[in-house]
C-alpha cells in the first residue's frame, strides 16, 4: 500500500472511529430528543446521517406541505431504533412550544432560516441550521445573537469543515507549509444549475400551504418552479448562486488558511445569456472578498464549459511552492518544481452505512457527501456535550453567509462595499449600511428590529 493510499484509509478509518465512539457513548445516557423543521431534500439528508451517527429519537416533524411531511414521517418511523412515527406539525411555532426536543434540525429554504433558528434556540433547543445563514446580514448577525444570549449550541451546514478529505488536505499540505506563502485563492462554481424554465403561474397544491412557506419574504404568484427545491432560482428566498454554492468555497478557504472577516467586497454581473428564464438569479457573477493577508475570488457562470472540467466547482489556494486543488470530490496538490504530487478523494462508506445507496435512489443523497455530513453532525453532538463551539459554529456560518450577502450587494449598488464587523456597517455609506436588512412582509418582523 502506497502512502497516499495509507493516509487515505487511515482518514476513512478514524472517520468511522469516531463515529462508533460517539455511539457507543450514547448507549449510556438516554436518547436524544431531536425535530426536523423542513422535511424536503436536505432535510431528510441531515436527518437520515444523524440517525446514523447515533441513536437519535426523531420526536416531531414540521413542515408547511402536508404530503411531504406525511411521507417524511413515515419514513423515519422505518428507520429509528424505536420504530415510532414523529408527531408531525404544519407550525413550527406548534413544534416549538411543546419543548419536548433537546435538538433541532431546520433545512428550510434560506428566507426561513433565522426565524426558525431564533425561535428554537430560545425554546432551549441545540441547531443544526443549514447554509447559509438566512438572506441578509442583519438576520444572520440577530442568529448569533441570540445563539450567544442563550447559550445554545449553533452548528451550520458547511459540512466542508467536516469533510474527511479536505481535513486530509488541511493536515497534509496547508498545515505542513507545502504551499509556502499564500497570496491569492479563487472560488467558482460552472454547474448548469440555474433553471432555465419559464413556466406558467397556477394556483398552489392543496398540499402546500402557501402563504406560509412565502412567510417573511415578498408574496409572488406561485409557479412550479417555487415548491419543492426550484425556490434558489428567486432572489426573494435566497441570494443565487453566490448563496447556494459561493459560502461552502468561500467558507472552506477560509477554514483552510484561518481568514475571518473580509474587509472589502465587490462584485459585478447579471443575467447576461439567459434572459427568457423566469429565475431572476444572476447567470454571470464575480466577486472578490478582500482579507488583509489575500484576496479570494469567486466566478459563477451557468453556461458554457468550466476552465478545469476536474474542478468545475471548487477552491484553488495558490502558494510560492504549489496549487492546492480542493473540491467535494478529491484534492490536488501540484508543487512548483520539484517535488511529490499529492492526492486525495472523497471517502465514501457504503459498506459501513448501507443504507447510504438507498437514500441515494430514494432521496438524492449525494454519496460523496454523506461521510461528510456524518462528521459535521458528530462534531455537533460532541460539542452538545462539552458545551463548546462546532467547527461551523455559528460565528463562522455568519462571516461566510454575510460575506456572500454583501457580494450581491455590491453588484445591485455597483460600487465596492468596505465592511466594518465591529459595527456592522459599511463604512461612509449609509445606502448600503440601510441595504443590510431587507423589508420583511407583513406581519413578519425582522429580528433585527427588535434588538
Amino acid at each position: 500500500m502506497d502512502r497516499r493510499s495509507f493516509i487515505r484509509q487511515s482518514t476513512a478509518v478514524a472517520s468511522v472511529a469516531a463515529l462508533h465512539a460517539g455511539a457507543n457513548a450514547a448507549q449510556d445516557r438516554k436518547p436524544r430528543r431531536v425535530a426536523l423543521i423542513g422535511c424536503g431534500w436536505y432535510g431528510k439528508c441531515d436527518l437520515l446521517q444523524l440517525l446514523n451517527v447515533e441513536p437519535v429519537e426523531v420526536v416531531a416533524l414540521c413542515d408547511v406541505d402536508s404530503q411531504m411531511l406525511s411521507e417524511a414521517a413515515d419514513l423515519v418511523a422505518t428507520r429509528q431504533a424505536s420504530k415510532k412515527r414523529p408527531r408531525t406539525y404544519a407550525d413550527y411555532k406548534e413544534l416549538l412550544a411543546k419543548r419536548n426536543f433537546d435538538i433541532v434540525l431546520i433545512a428550510t429554504p434560506d428566507h426561513w432560516h433565522a426565524l426558525a433558528m431564533i425561535a428554537a434556540v430560545e425554546a432551549g433547543a441545540d441547531v443544526y441550521v443549514q447554509k447559509p445563514t438566512g438572506v441578509d446580514v442583519l438576520e444572520s448577525k440577530a442568529m448569533l445573537d441570540a445563539a450567544r444570549k442563550t447559550g445554545r449550541i449553533v452548528q451550520v451546514g458547511t459540512q466542508r469543515r467536516s469533510t474527511p478529505h479536505l481535513i486530509e488536505a488541511k493536515q497534509r499540505v496547508v498545515e505542513a507549509g507545502l504551499l509556502g506563502e499564500v497570496a491569492h485563492a479563487e472560488v467558482c462554481c460552472y454547474y448548469h444549475m440555474r433553471s432555465r424554465a419559464n413556466p406558467p403561474d397556477t394556483n398552489p397544491p392543496e398540499n402546500l400551504d402557501y402563504e406560509m412557506w412565502t412567510g417573511p419574504a415578498p408574496m409572488r404568484p406561485y409557479n412550479q418552479l417555487v415548491h419543492p427545491r426550484s425556490w434558489r432560482a428567486f432572489m426573494e428566498y435566497g441570494n443565487g448562486i453566490v448563496g447556494d454554492m459561493c459560502v461552502h468555497m468561500l467558507d472552506m478557504v477560509r477554514w483552510q488558511l484561518g481568514l475571518g472577516w473580509p474587509k472589502t467586497i465587490c462584485s459585478s454581473g447579471g443575467i447576461l445569456v439567459d434572459t427568457e428564464s423566469k429565475a431572476n438569479i444572476t447567470d454571470t457573477q464575480t466577486a472578490t472578498f478582500g482579507f488583509d493577508e489575500l484576496n479570494v475570488v469567486w466566478t459563477h457562470r451557468s453556461w458554457g464549459d468550466a476552465p478545469d472540467p476536474e474542478y468545475p466547482w471548487a477552491g484553488i489556494i495558490y502558494g510560492s511552492k504549489g496549487t492546492l486543488k480542493l473540491s467535494v470530490n478529491k484534492y490536488d496538490f501540484i508543487p512548483r518544481g520539484k517535488g511529490e504530487r499529492l492526492h486525495g478523494d472523497a471517502v465514501i462508506e457504503t459498506d459501513q452505512f448501507p443504507t447510504d445507496k438507498a437514500d441515494a435512489k430514494d432521496w438524492r443523497l449525494e454519496l460523496h457527501v454523506a461521510s461528510a455530513i456524518r462528521g459535521h453532525m458528530r462534531n455537533f453532538l460532541d460539542c452538545i456535550d462539552s458545551r463548546t463551539y462546532p467547527v461551523a459554529d455559528i460565528e463562522q456560518g455568519h462571516i461566510s453567509s454575510s460575506a456572500c450577502f454583501m457580494a450581491n450587494q455590491s453588484l445591485t449598488l455597483g460600487r465596492s462595499l468596505e465592511f466594518d464587523p465591529e459595527t456592522h456597517t459599511i463604512v461612509g455609506d449609509a445606502e448600503a449600511t440601510a441595504a443590510l436588512q431587507r423589508p420583511y412582509r407583513k406581519p413578519y418582523v425582522h429580528p433585527a428590529t427588535n434588538v
